[in-house]
């Protein structure tokens, strides 16, 4: 054994330096236990534990693995990038990779929408994209429009702004928001719908949720509605057909700005570099992205805005006007070559392509999950799915509670155990694989979690 691998961490050290130092995202305060499985390596659509072990990658990270781990061509054009030039100042400089990045996603963006802003992630994306909505009504002299709707079980983000346009397990949260600027809509889920009312009734009691929302707050005050095309971390919420068409003519009716939050569903989820025209026919004003940007090989966001709104703020006299918005790592050189390498990857191995074939394969898996009792509903798009447990009937409301805190936490360790990841969200587990997945290995994934559900159920039930 070499002098390196003998001076190696041990499993238990990585995961007590990890318990007592390292404060993760969305982390409870009494997890100084917790029992982290420490990733090793990945590879393809699996990780490898630090003791060999393999796991189907579910989640895809976080929604964000679209090509597959352990990419050589993608840690060489990194590194190559690196040695070249590994960082400059967003502000006095340009350079080849942020500019030939900022060409390549306004092709493959839809409609005129041509300018880019790079910000480091998807948080700080839709920061940018609330920022700007404000900074362009500020320029036409309409200072008052500041506020802003979205939607009950959205998530666009973990920094000011954009939390507090996120309506996902609000009650319960003790971190402040700024309520002022927001107001959050009902919950669009079709399967919350009455009994007796078809989805395209659904569909009219949204679009009445929005205007009404906008008339008891006046248009005057609204800069923008935020919408994600598929409400990720809510649930996997996909709305009724026309919702996202009838909303964005709405909003240009009434000068409001249609923000798309594509920070989950861009770069092939939906089987489409873009959801919001190819998959749901609406062109919004701005759109934000990240994640599949750089399939997680690196951190990278993007606020890409129309020509319209651009030309607008580039009006006459408007010439000195700066955008005071942005970070150290904006355009970042080696993150910018890293998602060039994605995108030409994502290309040449045709994976939109691949997603719009297996993905009936993948929903057909999903629904046949429904046949569990302890199954309430299952719903997806393209390579992104959710499994919603439900109670059983007649249960006191005690022991229903107990299912729906314990579903989505039981499935996932009954899953890890078979060598499956699925991300647990209360009552429901959600997953988004690599986009390089195969039917053989979509129907492992589903063989195990079909399993675990099964096993699940005969314990709760």
């Amino acid at each position: 054994m070499s002098s390196q691998a003998s001076r190696a961490p041990t499993t238990r050290a990585i995961r007590r330096w990890d318990n007592e130092h390292f404060l993760h995202p969305w982390e409870s305060m009494g997890a100084e236990d917790a029992d982290r499985m420490v990733a090793a390596e990945g590879e393809g659509i699996e990780l490898i534990d630090a003791e060999g072990r393999r796991y189907i990658d579910g989640p895809g990270g976080m929604w964000c693995v679209q090509i597959g781990y352990g990419r050589k061509e993608m840690a060489e054009a990194i590194g190559a990038q690196a040695m070249r030039l590994a960082y400059h100042s967003p502000w006095s400089f340009a350079s080849r990779p942020s500019a030939e990045l900022a060409r390549k996603l306004a092709t493959l963006a839809p409609g005129d929408l041509n300018t880019v802003f790079f910000a480091t992630g998807g948080s700080s994306a839709v920061d940018s994209a609330l920022r700007f909505a404000q900074f362009y009504n500020n320029l036409r002299g309409k200072p008052e429009k500041k506020r802003f709707l979205s939607r009950e079980k959205s998530y666009h983000g973990s920094t000011y702004l954009s939390a507090s346009v996120s309506g996902k397990e609000r009650d319960g949260s003790v971190l402040d928001i700024e309520k002022r600027l927001v107001r959050l809509l009902p919950n669009i889920n079709p399967s919350i719908r009455p009994e007796g009312m078809s989805e395209a009734e659904w569909c009219d009691v949204k679009i009445a949720d929005l205007e009404a929302a906008i008339s008891e707050e006046g248009a005057e005050t609204i800069a923008a509605y935020i919408s994600e095309p598929v409400m990720a971390s809510g649930g996997v919420v996909v709305p009724p057909v026309g919702y996202h068409r009838r909303s964005r003519e709405i909003c240009r009716a009434h000068d409001i700005l249609y923000i798309a939050d594509e920070v989950v569903t861009a770069f092939g989820r939906l089987g489409h570099w873009f959801a919001s025209e190819d998959v749901f026919g609406v062109v919004p004003d701005i759109i934000t992205c990240a994640k599949g940007l750089t399939s997680g090989y690196l951190p990278l966001g993007a606020t890409i805005i129309s020509d319209r709104l651009m030309n607008e703020i580039y009006a006459e006299g408007r010439e000195d006007v700066a955008f005071k918005n942005g970070y150290t790592y904006s355009g970042h050189p080696v993150c910018c070559a890293a998602a060039l390498k994605n995108i030409e990857i994502i290309e040449r191995e045709m994976l939109l392509e691949h997603v719009r074939e297996v993905s009936p394969h993948f929903l057909a898996r999903l629904t046949d999950l429904r046949r569990h009792e302890i199954v309430g509903d299952t719903r997806g798009l393209g390579l992104v799915g959710c499994v919603e447990g439900r109670p059983a009937p007649g249960m006191k409301e005690k022991e229903r509670l107990v299912v729906d805190f314990e579903f989505g936490a039981r499935v996932d360790a009954k899953c890890e155990a078979m060598g499956l990841i699925v991300r647990p969200l209360i009552n429901m587990c959600v997953f988004s694989p690599p986009l390089i997945i195969k039917r053989d290995e979509i129907d492992r994934m589903f063989d195990i979690l079909d399993k675990a559900i099964g096993q699940v159920e005969s314990e709760m039930f």
